[in-house]
């Protein structure tokens, strides 16, 4: 019999030399090229959102079928939306007087690491940004989630083999485990890591030596100031919260509410079926959720609220949308003051806005520094003391902080990997967009000569000549001609117009 470990570690060997191979094919596409394949692969993923959303949820246990099947539109339809446009191919960009010019290239082989929570829309993203930046992706699924995972890719194989890309740009281990995950991330043929799932395997990703964009925990705070319109802001944090049962990163953790609207947000939460736990309850909800090492119990993670309180030894209505702990403070003394990745949400009460302010640093610092913090007010002034001083990348108004911090009811960039920048041990603070999987080469014509350079300017040496784009438009614009020599260049941009429209002599 075969070694598991050893005939995977043999597949990922195989995978990279096969993506080495499809990655030299994929440099020869050309921008018209990739924007017809990513556009047909957005499409088909769109069309099989739901089928897909099903296929995880019965695999996997996690979330909610409606929900997944929305993140699945997210990472097709709306990230599409966001980089049809985008250049990713050749000449990117030229600076007014043409005198830098930025070329686009593929960064290599992607290693994409699949996490269990969002295990199908994560794929179609991944896959998506890697092909507009033509870079092949190799995924390592997580072990839970393999079935769902394979045939999101399969998927993506069939459109881009119809439209004459190599099937192995986009590729899966079949059968995962951690020494071929291992491999992977430590190949020589691979060249960044986009590495989405639990913190031991973010921080294995950036041991492993290769340029890597993780994420970090999004132990997300909301404050609800006193300025706030309270329903709205309840309606938004409940729908939030229990989307796709809590599993998404960017939901809201904990409220911290001050206290002259207290007693409206409590009512409006009661009427939006959450529930508020009495001081034993949320002590039983502790024990079974929350394990010894701070960390969730996957048994539980994006439960419904009624199982998350059967397994806690008490009984909810099956409607519960959440479940709401009081707590006095953050720390390992109160657990459900960490990320908690199900319908569960810390409520703390506090006077003014300087004490939510520190309440909400208390609570980035616990555990989610870096990701993400909502707001619900409308004085602007304390809005921007929130985004000039919290420790936070993502500062969400008014907005329900799962669909705000991922670009769908916000104008941030669609996105389903959200860095944290250095606070949270990341590279970057962005939403990662195809953008982060290019390198840009830049070609830079002399601006300033030294001094030798003058001088022969001076001695009456005849100077080499820069036409660029700029210069080709105004000539056409003034429909006059562009006459040219020896000593003149021409930048590739201004001669592939130039000669288009004959104004060269």
């Amino acid at each position: 019999m075969v070694d598991p470990d050893l005939q995977s570690i043999q597949q990922v060997r195989t995978l990279c030399q096969q993506a080495t191979d499809a990655l030299e094919k994929l440099k020869t596409f050309t921008q018209q090229d990739i924007d017809r394949i990513v556009e047909a692969m957005a499409q088909a993923g769109y069309k099989a959102s739901r089928h897909l959303a099903e296929a995880a949820v019965k695999e996997t246990g996690f979330g909610v079928v409606a929900d997944k099947t929305v993140k699945n539109e997210v990472a097709t339809k709306n990230v599409q939306d966001y980089i049809r446009s985008m250049k990713t191919v050749g000449i990117i960009h030229e600076s007014k007087d043409g005198k830098v010019i930025e070329i686009a290239e593929p960064v290599g082989v992607i290693a994409g690491i699949i996490p269990v929570t969002n295990p199908t829309s994560t794929t179609l993203f991944k896959s998506i940004i890697a092909m507009k930046s033509r870079n092949p992706v190799i995924f390592s699924p997580h072990p839970n989630a393999v079935g769902c995972i394979t045939e999101t890719v399969e998927l993506m194989q069939k459109i881009i083999t119809a439209l004459g890309a190599p099937k192995e740009a986009i590729a899966i281990i079949s059968h995962p485990t951690l020494k071929s995950t291992r491999e992977l991330m430590h190949h020589p043929d691979v060249a960044l890591i986009l590495a989405t799932g639990g913190a031991a395997m973010v921080k294995s990703a950036y041991s492993s030596g290769k340029p890597s964009y993780g994420v970090g925990p999004g132990n997300v705070p909301a404050f609800i100031e006193r300025s706030a319109d309270v329903d709205k802001a309840v309606a938004d944090i409940i729908a939030s919260k229990t989307f796709d049962n809590g599993t998404v990163c960017a939901s809201e953790q904990s409220l911290i509410v001050d206290q002259p609207v207290s007693p409206a947000v409590r009512q409006a939460l009661k009427d939006h079926n959450a529930y508020f736990m009495t001081r034993q309850e949320t002590e039983l909800v502790s024990r079974v959720l929350v394990t010894s090492k701070l960390t969730i119990n996957p048994k539980l993670v994006g439960q419904p609220a009624h199982v998350v309180a059967q397994q806690a030894g008490f009984h909810v209505p099956e409607n519960t949308s959440l479940l709401v702990a009081e707590l006095d403070g953050v720390g390992k003394d109160y657990p459900l003051s960490i990320e908690k990745l199900s319908p569960v949400i810390a409520y703390y009460k506090v006077n003014g806005w300087e004490a939510g302010c520190d309440r909400c640093i208390e609570l980035l610092k616990f555990g989610g520094i870096g990701h993400t913090l909502a707001i619900h007010s409308n004085n602007h002034d304390i809005i921007m003391e929130f985004a000039l001083k919290k420790p936070a990348f993502r500062i969400l108004v008014n907005t329900p902080s799962t669909h705000g911090a991922v670009g769908y009811t916000t104008n941030l960039a669609p996105s389903l990997t959200l860095g944290c920048g250095t606070a949270g041990g990341n590279i970057t603070s962005d939403n990662i967009t195809p953008l982060h999987l290019i390198n840009i080469k830049r070609l830079a014509y002399e601006t300033r000569p030294l001094s030798h350079v003058r001088a022969k300017k001076k001695s009456g040496r005849a100077q080499r000549k820069l036409i660029t784009e700029r210069d080709v438009r105004q000539a056409l614009s003034a429909g006059v001609k562009i006459k040219i020599d020896d000593n003149t260049i021409v930048t590739p941009l201004a001669r592939e117009i130039g000669t288009e429209k004959g104004l060269f002599e």
